[in-house]
C-alpha cells in the first residue's frame, strides 16, 4: 500500500500544527484512490515527529511512504536535516520503500496558486 507523509515545521502555536492536521484530513478525501495511507509529521516543536510519522504510516500497512516536505523554500530543513532523518529512519525499515518529493514550493503550480491568492483580496 502506498502512503503519503506530510511534513511540516512545527509550532509551538498548536492551532498551526492542527492546521497541518486537518491539511492532511483534506488529502485523505482528495487523494485516497492514489494513497491509501496519509499522515502528518513535523520536523520538530510538534507530535509526531518524523520518524514517528514513517513508523505510523509502516504500522497502518504501508509498502512504500512518501514523505511530502510542506516548505516554500529549500533552507537547510528542506536540503539537509529532512533527508537526514529520513535516511536514518530507513535504516529500522529495510523492506519498505521510503523517498522524499520536492517540496511545495518547487512545485510548477505555485505561480498559479499565487495569482489565485493574490486575486482572492479583490
Amino acid at each position: 500500500m502506498k502512503s503519503l507523509l506530510l511534513i511540516a515545521h512545527g509550532s509551538r502555536r498548536s492551532q498551526s500544527n492542527e492546521e497541518v492536521k486537518e491539511l492532511a484530513e483534506k488529502l485523505k478525501e482528495q487523494c485516497a484512490d492514489e494513497y491509501n495511507i496519509i499522515h502528518a509529521a513535523f520536523l520538530e516543536l510538534a507530535d509526531p515527529l518524523i520518524p514517528d510519522g514513517i513508523k505510523m504510516c509502516i504500522d497502518d500497512g504501508a509498502s512504500s511512504v512518501t514523505v511530502l516536505p510542506y516548505f516554500l523554500n529549500s533552507g537547510r530543513h528542506v536540503i539537509e536535516d529532512i533527508p537526514n532523518i529520513v535516511n536514518d529512519t530507513k535504516q529500522n525499515y529495510p523492506d519498505i520503500n521510503i523517498k522524499i518529493s520536492s517540496h511545495l514550493g518547487a512545485s510548477a503550480l505555485m505561480m498559479d496558486l499565487l495569482i489565485s491568492t493574490a486575486h482572492s483580496a479583490e
